[in-house]
């Protein structure tokens, strides 16, 4: 069995995370992913936070396991959630979006493992300075909110840039990819996209069925002309803010139609006018297995290619 820093860190049986997907990531999906030995996460993404707490509460009645929650620094509801995780006593936060800084003597104080996701080793720095216990290494190759640098170029600069383990993120999908990016440094990976294609994910299943269906080249990345890009699966949607973005419309006209795009994909299933976040490793997706399938087969699978090739790095097997 694997063992790395990162397992030790979570108290978790494999260094999985499951990516905090915003109305995607509940406490459904998290306490799967949680049970099946990785750790889970509730997406709190712009939901108030009594809706965070119920899910909390929720994945409580469903695992005994480590799980976690995402905070999106940039929503309204912020502040709030981040007392809601130290009053309901959640092991795990990750954030993205902003800053944590403000947030962290609190979350210590309340024995909180905190790990931001970056785009950068300069923010990686700073995360470990500010009082990060971890840092997700997400590469542009992810679907949702990106920065600029590949996987495979920002996760070994990050590794040698902070002390503190490095979770890899962006074009995760099989044991290829999980052993390249152990063998790149990190202490485990971040996985999203392939939880899609999860029994446990309450996505609609017209969501899932874009997923099997897509190929390498079917995501675009749009919203470079608000300062923050996402990647989706190609369609109307995509193609229309490509267009607004062409024509240099201001950004309340790119907000606007941004607006309620991630609810028409992930709850309604609108082909057509729905934001269906989703990374480019889509094409390797082909079928929809549960959760637990998903982690253990995964984990079989790395730890059979790393030794095949006498790479241990820094694993410990037990």
């Amino acid at each position: 069995m694997i063992k790395t820093r990162l397992t030790e860190l979570l108290g978790v049986q494999y260094p999985i995370i499951q990516g905090g997907m915003a109305w995607v990531a509940d406490a459904n999906l998290a306490a799967a992913v949680s049970n099946a030995g990785g750790l889970g996460l509730i997406a709190a993404a712009n939901a108030p936070a009594e809706v965070v707490r119920n899910e909390i509460r929720k994945a409580k009645t469903m695992t005994d396991k480590p799980f976690g929650v995402n905070i999106m620094l940039m929503s309204p509801y912020a502040a709030e959630v981040a007392q809601v995780v130290a009053d309901e006593g959640v092991k795990v936060v990750t954030t993205g979006a902003g800053n944590p800084g403000k947030y962290m003597e609190a979350w210590k104080a309340a024995g909180i493992i905190v790990i931001p996701v970056v785009p950068s080793a300069a923010l990686a720095k700073r995360m470990e300075r500010s009082g990060a216990d971890a840092v997700v290494a997400e590469g542009c190759e992810s679907g949702g909110h990106i920065g600029e640098l590949t996987t495979m170029a920002l996760l070994p600069q990050v590794c040698d840039a902070v002390s503190i383990p490095v979770i890899g993120a962006g074009g995760i999908a099989d044991e290829r990819g999980l052993a390249a990016a152990l063998m790149l440094g990190a202490s485990g990976v971040q996985i999203g996209t392939l939880f899609l294609a999860c029994n446990e994910c309450n996505i609609h299943e017209n969501y899932k069925k874009l997923v099997l269906e897509a190929g390498d080249t079917d995501t675009a990345v749009t919203g470079r002309g608000l300062g923050h890009p996402a990647r989706a699966l190609k369609n109307k949607f995509t193609r229309r803010i490509t267009e607004l973005e062409k024509s240099g419309a201001t950004a309340e006209e790119l907000e606007n139609a941004l607006a309620g795009s991630l609810r028409k994909a992930a709850v309604e299933g609108d082909v057509e006018h729905g934001a269906f976040m989703c990374g480019q490793v889509a094409g390797m997706i082909h079928e929809i297995r549960p959760a637990k399938e998903i982690v253990e087969s995964l984990m079989a699978k790395t730890e059979e290619r790393i030794k095949s090739f006498g790479l241990a790095g820094g694993v410990l097997f037990e």
